[in-house]
């Protein structure tokens, strides 16, 4: 067995390797906040640790990744180091910071999958847009673009799956559901999800100090603009 093959288990976590330059800290395979809460807080503790070699820290739903440099790393130290920086990671939810409020402009050219969206759940576009922004979502993670927000959970009246074919190309802004998930596209790219608006803001922006306008662990509440307002926002973003 070589030292990339070992892998240790804990009972709330594995550590296993990923290939030659990568580990996993895997937690229980479950959508649940307080998994989620500890992978946020196990993926802080080993950015501070300082392990030589680490060129990257990401939390996902319920993992840790950790990508390093297989010529400044001692693998079985690095495993070492991981799992007990993973054993002392809080196991208590921290304080939930206020919400963050996104502006979005439903439906239309904006949001040209709401009424999908609406007859999914054989209701009305106002009620899709109400279900959607009565709710206080937390951004489980980051990703497929930088700034790229997995929210959730979505009211299971307008989970909606995401399309069988994706779209060449979502403009940046769009807001979307995929099930469970709901998110906003930081660029324009390829993209199956519903678009049910868009919003004038920025996931992120190079041009901020601080590119990244969310975090995993965040709270975020959207809430419905006019088209007039979306162009005044967007005019002065």
């Amino acid at each position: 067995m070589t030292p990339q093959d070992r892998a240790v288990a804990s009972p709330d976590f594995h550590v296993v390797p990923a290939g030659d330059s990568a580990l996993l800290v895997q937690l229980d395979d479950r959508l649940d906040s307080a998994i989620n809460d500890l992978a946020i807080a196990i993926a802080r503790a080993v950015r501070t640790s300082g392990f030589a070699g680490v060129r990257d820290v990401t939390s996902t739903y319920r993992s840790v990744a950790i990508y390093f440099d297989p010529l400044r790393t001692d693998y079985s130290t690095l495993v070492d180091g991981v799992t007990a920086a993973a054993a002392i990671a809080p196991r208590t939810s921290p304080t939930v910071s206020q919400p963050i409020r996104v502006p979005v402009c439903y439906g239309g050219e904006l949001g040209p999958d709401l009424d999908a969206v609406a007859a999914f759940a054989g209701i009305g576009q106002d009620e899709v847009i109400r279900l959607h922004t009565s709710r206080t979502y937390r951004v489980f993670m980051l990703g497929f673009l930088p700034g790229f927000t997995y929210m959730g959970t979505v009211d299971e009246r307008i989970a909606v799956p995401r399309l069988a074919d994706p779209r060449s190309n979502v403009q940046a802004g769009s807001v979307g559901i995929a099930g469970f998930q709901t998110g906003i596209y930081p660029a324009s790219t390829p993209g199956g999800w519903r678009i049910v608006g868009r919003t004038p803001i920025k996931p992120f922006d190079l041009h901020r100090a601080e590119p990244f306008m969310f975090k995993p662990g965040d709270a975020v509440e959207f809430y419905a603009i006019k088209p007039v307002e979306y162009s005044r926002f967007e005019s002065a973003c």
